[in-house]
């Protein structure tokens, strides 16, 4: 059913089509939800915690799960989300951009308090966090190698996207947005590879290429934001200082991680990486297809 609605086209696009879904979507009550309930994400942090170190005690006796068909559904699943997410959210972020400038679509978060579409999109987005824990479910049952990296960015971008929509943190419009689009690719790569049709290696390398480059935007935000927030006039930019340095560490420390990443599987010298990475078939002399034959792009997954 289309909507009737009449929006301010002055900030917002011009959408040709307003789901009843995002028609009704109501941002103050779902943000007096998160302010009353974004602490809940520490409890799901700790499960997911004893999930990692437990499974993984649990799994190093035992023969892998293969899981292919479910891993199947998972990554499409995630994949087609994350591309419906990118594609309500990209339009509002272009025209506030064409048509406001930069220091609107760091400051003002009209995005969420003026564009139902995008706000509906923006409180999926947030709370997507949890569900995309799941990744690292496949990760331990499969018995694949899980680094640093993959677990400490999914329990920081749960805690802060939770706190940040308690503040309708403006920069966020930047944030959404980036990872949207990030995702639409990875996990699509994913999707394709769980149906063993394997891409070539560039792609992988241009995926993590985009990630580090979403770090890098989301430290010039911050900059900026800190920048504007220095020089407008008092509350008039809707970040709070806090926030300003929770994001900064958080995008800074997946850089350095990210491109540390991306150097041991792209760049350096890989001397026997096959056999430490995959686990050698019960059965030598049955080829099969080896989907692992550089490092697998989920140990640098991104939200």
């Amino acid at each position: 059913m289309e909507s009737t609605m009449t929006y301010n086209l002055d900030i917002t696009p011009n959408y040709s089509y307003i789901f009843e879904f995002e028609n009704e979507f109501i941002h103050q009550d779902y943000r007096k939800w998160m302010t009353e309930n974004w602490t809940v994400a520490f409890y799901y942090v700790g499960v997911y915690m004893a999930f990692i170190f437990g499974g993984q005690y649990y799994m190093q006796n035992r023969p892998r799960f293969e899981l292919r068909r479910t891993l199947i559904v998972w990554n499409s699943m995630l994949a087609l989300f994350s591309i419906m997410g990118a594609c309500r959210t990209l339009p509002e972020f272009i025209h506030v951009l064409r048509n406001h400038g930069l220091y609107h679509s760091i400051c003002v978060p009209s995005f969420i308090e003026q564009d139902k579409v995008s706000g509906f999109w923006t409180w999926m987005f947030v709370l997507s966090k949890l569900p995309e824990l799941g990744d690292t479910v496949f990760i331990v049952l499969r018995k694949k190698p899980l680094i640093f990296l993959h677990w400490y960015h999914h329990i920081t971008v749960l805690l802060y996207t939770w706190f940040s929509f308690t503040e309708y943190t403006s920069s966020a419009r930047w944030f959404v947005v980036m990872n949207y689009c990030v995702h639409s690719v990875m996990y699509s790569y994913y999707a394709l590879v769980s149906m063993g049709k394997y891409p070539p290696k560039i792609l992988a390398m241009t995926i993590t290429f985009l990630q580090l480059t979403q770090m890098i935007v989301g430290c010039a935000i911050n900059i900026w934001a800190h920048n504007y927030m220095a020089t407008a006039p008092p509350h008039s930019c809707g970040i709070s200082e806090i926030n300003i340095k929770l994001s900064m560490a958080m995008y800074f420390s997946y850089f350095v991680l990210f491109a540390r990443f991306f150097y041991k599987a792209y760049l350096s010298p890989k001397p026997g990486k096959k056999a430490k990475i995959e686990p050698l078939p019960e059965a030598p002399a049955v080829k099969k297809p080896d989907y692992n034959s550089y490092p697998r792009q989920r140990n640098g997954v991104v939200h």
